[in-house]
């Protein structure tokens, strides 16, 4: 029989770690124990990263970690969060819009694209279905026309770079560290759209257990925002060495508390998939959010 004294157990499927390090901060300051709670990650990164450019969305670490119940709760872009919710078989629920503000930019090193309109019909490479793939969609729609937004599966970000590198592809959406890796190695930036991500939950956490975890979380932002490159080598480590901490810059990602997950924005939000056929217009939409 469990103590009455045991804290409740919250573990957390990772996403990169420019999303999660508020999680991360948390729980390396005992912010989470102090709340009462044991957060931790249900895999480490380097699992996560085991993820492959072909392999089904659904089938990912994170989503299959939640769908097994090995995870309590991942944190995912906004679009997404209502994506998996909907395709996936464990009832979940869209607590909060995460405490991450990040960017996605499209990048190059080719010199004859230099703003949107100039991809018309230019392949950018994203990860299907995830922040890359919806905010390219959205950079690019009143720019070049949808017709002429063409979309390439890329994998994952570290794939992404890697092509982009190597000059095998020419242009890709990427999120830090490697939006600032980047602009070292002498890509440039063609746009960039700030975003932010849903945390999915079990619907099996409670009221007072969903406070005390935001509540944590919320102090943590506090504590990345009062120091951020104390804690930026959580961010920077994404790039297997190539970029120091103190290169990480600061114009493309920033932290606040966590918010409610408005109903209008959710509609809102809902309606634009829908309308791009993102989403399979199911009739259960509403309960998806708290």
């Amino acid at each position: 029989m469990p103590s009455v004294h045991e804290k409740p157990v919250i573990r957390i499927a990772p996403n990169n770690p420019v999303f999660d390090l508020p999680v991360i901060v948390g729980i390396e300051e005992g912010l989470f124990d102090a709340a009462g709670l044991d957060v931790g990650f249900s895999a480490t990164y380097a699992d996560r990263e085991k993820d492959k450019a072909e392999r089904p969305i659904m089938s990912r670490l994170k989503e299959q970690m939640f769908e097994c119940g090995s995870a309590d709760s991942y944190n995912v872009c906004e679009w997404a969060s209502i994506d998996r919710l909907e395709r996936g078989t464990r009832a979940g629920n869209i607590a909060a819009l995460r405490a991450a503000v990040a960017a996605q930019a499209i990048l190059t090193f080719d010199e004859a694209l230099q703003v949107p309109r100039d991809l018309a019909d230019v392949p950018v490479v994203v990860q299907e279905l995830t922040g890359s793939h919806y905010c390219t969609v959205q950079m690019l729609e009143s720019a070049v026309g949808p017709e002429h937004v063409k979309i390439e599966r890329g994998g994952l970000p570290q794939m992404r770079w890697a092509a982009l590198e190597a000059g095998t592809i020419r242009v890709a959406t990427l999120m830090e560290p490697f939006i600032s890796l980047g602009l070292k190695e002498g890509a440039h930036v063609i746009a960039a759209c700030f975003y932010r991500g849903g945390e999915v939950i079990s619907p099996d956490l409670t009221p007072e257990q969903r406070k005390a975890y935001y509540d944590a979380e919320n102090h943590a932002v506090d504590r990345i925002n009062a120091d951020f490159y104390k804690y930026a080598h959580h961010v920077a480590a994404h790039a297997n060495g190539a970029l120091q901490p103190h290169e990480l810059l600061r114009a493309f990602v920033r932290y606040k508390h966590v918010d409610s997950y408005d109903p209008v924005l959710f509609t809102r939000t809902y309606d634009w998939m829908k309308a791009r056929g993102l989403t399979d217009g199911g009739s259960e939409h509403a309960a998806l959010i708290i």
